[in-house]
């Protein structure tokens, strides 16, 4: 198969669950080709009669195709890296681009817990608008605000120029860029490694044993890296001398309006949510849990039909409850 584009990921742990349904909304929405996804631990237990490959620069890593769509595959690539994963994001896609992906002609990069909503022809027409990224529930960030005065000045002793350009900050679950902008992967990778020293390494971030729990260090005054990964998106963007596209936070369901993607913020994850039980204590099912039961169980099985069913008829009851009893 002739790929020009290219689809990536990184998990570990029980968000192979949300690999499974990424790219099931992938396919369903159209896209056809490789999906790149780079893990840690364990492959995931769906992954069955799957193929041992030798991939350069990866070594051994596991192919899967499912038995009636073939027409997509996973390349399920173990990584030794001590960084958080969610840091590593650059580092894997400049990988994929100098080994497996080279002849590509764009690369997209998703978190493993967004669910795609959208015709993948409106993917590929975004990204040739420029990097393609969205806004972030955070946004906006004016100028002037701590944070980014706090970029400039950290950056400086670094040699990175920044140039505002928008005062909007930038969701890092996402990102599309095509190749003649492949640099901006560059700057972000630098960007990230330059910040590693103000965080206590790379290894650091937000999120810590799968928790939304922080491992970066507290600093006086304004934390200006809080969000590793995210924040140095950020800061690229004002190192970057291209095209930015960047559409607002409704295109991951943030608000009101297109909704793109769907993106499951937080804890716990639409996997791992008790529905009934979140609505007997006066939680309605979010948007991204609907998005995650809802769409249809293949070509890549995770979960049974039946769990499928029970969730669907669980969201059903659950609304029911809350129309009496909501938080």
């Amino acid at each position: 198969m002739i790929n020009k584009t290219g689809v990536c990921t990184l998990f570990e742990g029980h968000y192979h669950f949300g690999v499974a349904t990424l790219s099931n909304s992938l396919y369903q929405n159209g896209y056809r080709g490789n999906i790149y996804v780079g893990y840690r631990g364990d492959l995931p237990p769906w992954v069955i009669n799957a193929e041992k490959i030798d991939l350069e620069p990866f070594g051994e890593i596991t192919t899967f195709k499912p038995s009636l769509h073939r027409d997509i595959i996973l390349f399920f690539i173990p990584l030794n890296t001590k960084y958080s994963l969610t840091n590593y994001k650059p580092d894997f896609m400049l990988d994929l681009l100098n080994g497996p992906a080279q002849d590509i002609e764009s690369i997209f990069y998703f978190d493993p817990d967004i669910v795609v909503n959208k015709s993948w022809d409106k993917f590929e027409d975004w990204v040739n608008c420029g990097v393609a990224v969205c806004e972030d529930v955070n946004s906006p960030i004016p100028e002037f605000h701590p944070r980014r005065v706090g970029w400039r000045s950290y950056y400086k002793d670094y040699d990175f120029k920044l140039q505002f350009k928008s005062n909007m900050y930038v969701n890092g679950g996402f990102i599309g860029v095509k190749r003649s902008d492949f640099s901006f992967l560059n700057i972000w990778k630098d960007i990230q490694e330059c910040m590693g020293e103000a965080i206590g390494g790379l290894e650091n971030s937000i999120f810590a044993n799968l928790q939304y729990k922080s491992t970066i260090p507290e600093r006086k005054g304004f934390q200006i890296f809080d969000k590793s990964d995210q924040d140095a998106l950020n800061v690229s963007i004002e190192v970057f001398n291209g095209d930015v596209s960047i559409i607002g936070s409704e295109s991951m369901g943030f608000k009101e309006g297109y909704s793109l993607m769907s993106h499951a913020l937080g804890s716990p994850k639409p996997w791992k949510a008790k529905l009934l039980s979140r609505a007997l204590n006066g939680i309605t099912p979010r948007a991204t849990d609907v998005a995650y039961w809802q769409l249809k169980n293949f070509p890549f099985k995770a979960h049974s039909n039946m769990t499928f069913k029970r969730k669907i008829i669980s969201i059903y009851i659950a609304k029911l409850i809350n129309r009496f009893y909501k938080k």
